[in-house]
């Protein structure tokens, strides 16, 4: 037993007073006189032992009732832990994720947790709260309450280690505190093992409500299939975490019309096609009817009119046929000049440019190619059999590639293809080991190996270079090499030109690096928007002569189909979707961790920390004590003869 106000034990000493009355009492029996006297003497004695017996009783009632009044002030009591004087420093981080909209016994699961602080936690307790977006640091749920109610689902979630790391960096510098980080989630299962580091600092308490939802249907991408100078054939690809479905209805909107719609019977997946005009502008909404998850069931995407890829071959005496049957004039606004009859202003408004084949390069074109690779365009050297080797590695130096050094006499075939460079990203369905391999007579040899794309057998690269510009080992004409012969020239090149104009694409997804080419003039000051009816974003974004790039990851955070805008004009429009990974309803089994506490109720584990600090109070006995001593006195004094 302890006490809340130990020194008004002190008090007790004033039981003594009592005792000295008693033994110093004053007091004295009268003698009256009577005949018998042998007779009176033995009632007297009688008397005197009554009386004795009285006042001791009285007096033990009357100690034992100032002691209790004194015990009630003190305020008695018992520790249910023994770490009740402790501190508790509580941190709890509230999932927020799409997977947090499924259903559970009284709504959301997220709205669940919620309720659950605001009804257990007191009002006026100190709590940091984060979220995968937002963070409060010691505050109260007062305080947290209108921010609670309102909370979002969040499009990015935290991994759990990253959770774990930031739970304990939040916790503040009171040694003495007891510290419980308490993770509130559904724990979805992420691919790899859920562990968290054993901290014999923190108490770490897992909270995994359950959900009663059993299925869920997604849309998960959309891509084009086919197109053709009038129809585009859009195919969808949907996914199922349960039990085969039949007829799930699909529909197609332009903007509000509904275009057309499509059912489909899904085991695990499945697949549409929905074909569309050609060559208009389509601001398209795919909709499903599904009771699980809602984030899901919509997906954005845009069509916008596709502007042609401006490319200029600037040749000496070499062919370039093989370049016109690549560049074609459905997709590429291609030309093709002899270095003397160029005219130098048509370089700023390419999108690519070749130099093929030719045999020095004048100051003149140099300092106009520097110019245009600074304004953001993309540039291709395709070196002669004879060059000024001193004119091309000036400009190779400013370009940042690795320069020529001597031609190689001997022959040399290309074997190597670096899968991951951003050039061939997407372009091969799997690792090519058997293809025909093609040859060149007479190489000149690159002073680094670095940023090779395609390489020779003996390592050092054929082609070479970065995003914004590429060089070619050796000459591509047909007496030096049989490369145009190959199945690798049209997926090089034609990437070439495809990458020199990051056009849009159908959609892009929330919370991944996304880098949009936007095709117009604005002035010195001006800058792009994303708006939609609701919000506006200022993305970051990079200024060239002719375009414009957009960087956007975290921001928009919304999924739907924004405005890119210059003041009030709208330029085009962009889709934004968030990512699927929330759709998975597979989640990690929490029996299997150790040196953690799991519960399925966030209320449970509040009151748990809760019943760490609370006490069996005794003082009530104390006040009930005291009455029946003071009762017993009276009892004493009244009936006691």
């Amino acid at each position: 037993m302890q006490f809340k106000n130990p020194e008004l034990l002190y008090a007790l000493f004033l039981l003594i007073i009592p005792i000295l009355i008693h033994l110093f009492q004053l007091r004295r029996f009268q003698n009256v006189e009577f005949t018998n006297v042998k007779f009176l003497k033995s009632v007297k004695l009688q008397t005197r032992k009554s009386s004795q017996l009285k006042k001791w009783v009285t007096l033990v009632t009357r100690m034992l009732l100032l002691a209790c009044i004194i015990m009630v002030f003190a305020q008695p009591f018992i520790p249910n832990t023994e770490d009740f004087n402790d501190t508790q420093d509580t941190v709890i981080y509230l999932d927020n994720s799409f997977s947090m909209e499924a259903k559970g016994r009284n709504g959301t699961l997220l709205n669940e947790a919620i309720q659950d602080i605001i009804n257990t936690l007191p009002e006026d307790e100190k709590i940091t709260l984060f979220t995968n977006n937002q963070t409060y640091r010691n505050t109260t749920v007062k305080v947290l309450k209108n921010d609670l109610i309102q909370l979002a689902h969040s499009p990015t979630q935290l991994n759990y280690d990253a959770v774990y790391l930031k739970g304990k960096q939040l916790f503040s510098n009171t040694g003495a505190a007891t510290k419980n980080l308490v993770l509130v989630s559904d724990f979805q299962q992420k691919g790899s093992l859920l562990n968290f580091e054993k901290d014999s600092t923190v108490q770490l308490k897992l909270v995994q409500p359950k959900s009663t939802l059993t299925s869920n249907i997604s849309i998960d991408s959309l891509y084009v299939t086919n197109r053709t100078t009038e129809t585009i054939d859009l195919n969808v690809k949907l996914s199922n975490a349960a039990e085969p479905i039949d007829n799930v209805s699909i529909s197609l909107f332009n903007n509000d019309v509904l275009l057309t719609k499509s059912a489909v019977d899904i085991d695990k997946e499945a697949e549409t096609t929905f074909t569309i005009a050609n060559n208009k502008v389509i601001n398209g909404k795919l909709v499903i009817d599904d009771l699980g998850l809602q984030y899901d069931n919509t997906f954005y995407f845009n069509i916008n009119l596709k502007p042609k890829i401006k490319v200029l071959a600037i040749n000496e005496n070499a062919d370039d046929s093989f370049l016109k049957r690549i560049y074609t004039a459905d997709e590429f606004d291609y030309n093709s000049f002899k270095l003397n009859t160029l005219n130098f202003n048509l370089i700023p408004e390419q999108n690519l440019i070749l130099l093929n084949e030719l045999e020095t390069l004048s100051n003149a074109l140099k300092t106009a190619l520097i110019a245009y690779k600074n304004d953001g365009g993309k540039l291709v050297i395709i070196p002669a059999d004879k060059i000024d080797v001193n004119s091309y590695n000036q400009i190779l130096k400013d370009l940042s590639l690795p320069t020529f050094g001597n031609d190689n006499t001997n022959e040399k075939r290309i074997t190597s293809i670096n899968y991951n460079h951003p050039l061939l990203a997407n372009v091969f369905y799997s690792k090519v080991t058997n293809f025909q391999y093609p040859k060149v007579e007479k190489p000149y040899r690159f002073s680094s190996n670095s940023n090779a794309v395609l390489s020779y057998e003996d390592g050092t690269p054929f082609l070479a270079g970065n995003t914004h510009t590429y060089a070619f080992s050796s000459a591509l004409n047909s007496d030096n090499s049989n490369f145009k012969n190959s199945q690798l020239i049209i997926p090089v090149l034609y990437n070439m030109g495809l990458q020199s104009l990051k056009l849009s694409q159908l959609y892009y997804t929330i919370g991944q690096p996304n880098s949009i080419a936007i095709q117009t003039l604005i002035g010195q000051d001006d800058i792009l928007t994303l708006a939609s009816e609701d919000t506006s974003v200022i993305p970051l974004q990079k200024t060239y002569s002719k375009s414009v790039i957009l960087e956007t990851e975290d921001y928009p955070n919304t999924a739907g189909i924004l405005n890119v805008k210059n003041k009030e004009q709208i330029l085009q429009n962009l889709s934004f979707n968030y990512d699927r990974a929330e759709s998975n309803l597979s989640y990690y089994d929490l029996s299997t961790l150790n040196n953690v506490s799991v519960d399925t109720s966030l209320a449970t584990t509040i009151n748990t920390i809760k019943s760490n600090t609370s006490i069996n109070a005794l003082w009530k006995w104390f006040v009930i004590f005291a009455l029946v001593f003071l009762i017993l006195e009276m009892l004493l004094l009244k009936y006691l003869k």
